[in-house]
């Protein structure tokens, strides 16, 4: 799979599942402007990248603000050209039991996880239409599918990003434009390093006796973004190591 010639936005890139989506997908050609509200840890995954002989740039910013948005995407087209393929990652998360969770804590999930994907994809999605090809790629959770007590604001928020993948899929489908999801199971991340959890003793309870790795996130959306996957779209892809079956 070769991605040589596109321009790819990944939000959140600055570490963890966007890190190395931004890589890999770099890897296979594509020129990525990779998105983060942390604009060192957006400069550190472009470093990386341009050392492994790739091309990047890295662009901060709050991908949950129209104008920043707009700022981002103008600077990207400048430097990079119109963007053809789309990953929304950017996202965080809250553990708070559900009569806790505050009018503010309800708004910020849905703002950033939900919000932001809309805002992006809206800025950006008239680059592949004038093109005739797009791929949109959004992160959503197997939270979502599952549920997930004390994370109410988050579910909540990562479906709404599965039903906004399939909304688009639908529109867009005779448009060059395919737009997929992968909801990542429990993934050894700095994210997620900073939960609750022991990530090492609830890895252990993983079908596959391990917790999935960015890398594993990145090789799906690779696929989705490629031209082989030209017929695939509206899905969810769930790189999950089986924690989930559908």
């Amino acid at each position: 799979m070769s991605l040589e010639g596109k321009v790819a936005v990944v939000t959140g890139g600055g570490r963890g599942i966007g890190e190395s989506i931004a890589a890999v997908l770099a890897a296979q050609g594509a020129a990525v402007a990779v998105w983060d509200l942390n604009g060192e840890g957006a400069e550190k995954t472009v470093a990386g990248i341009r050392e492994a002989g790739g091309t990047a740039i890295a662009v901060a910013g709050d991908a949950a603000d129209a104008s920043a948005v707009a700022a981002s995407a103008a600077r990207t087209r400048e430097e990079l050209g119109p963007v053809s393929i789309l990953v929304n990652n950017a996202g965080i998360t809250a553990f708070e039991p559900f009569t806790s969770i505050t009018e503010e804590s309800w708004d910020r999930l849905i703002g950033v996880n939900l919000r932001g994907p809309f805002l992006v994809t809206r800025e950006l999605v008239p680059d592949m239409l004038a093109a005739g090809w797009g791929r949109i790629v959004n992160i959503s959770s197997s939270s979502a599918q599952t549920g997930a007590p004390a994370m109410a604001h988050y579910a909540a928020s990562k479906g709404g990003v599965i039903g906004l993948t399939k909304a688009l899929a639908m529109e867009y489908a005779d448009q060059g434009i395919t737009v997929n999801n992968v909801p990542p199971g429990f993934v050894d991340t700095p994210l997620m390093r900073e939960g609750p959890f022991d990530v090492d003793v609830v890895a252990a309870t993983m079908p596959m006796k391990r917790a999935g790795r960015p890398e594993d996130i990145a090789y799906a959306v690779a696929y989705l973004v490629s031209e082989e996957a030209g017929y695939v779209t509206g899905q969810t892809l769930s790189a999950n190591g089986g924690r989930y079956l559908v």
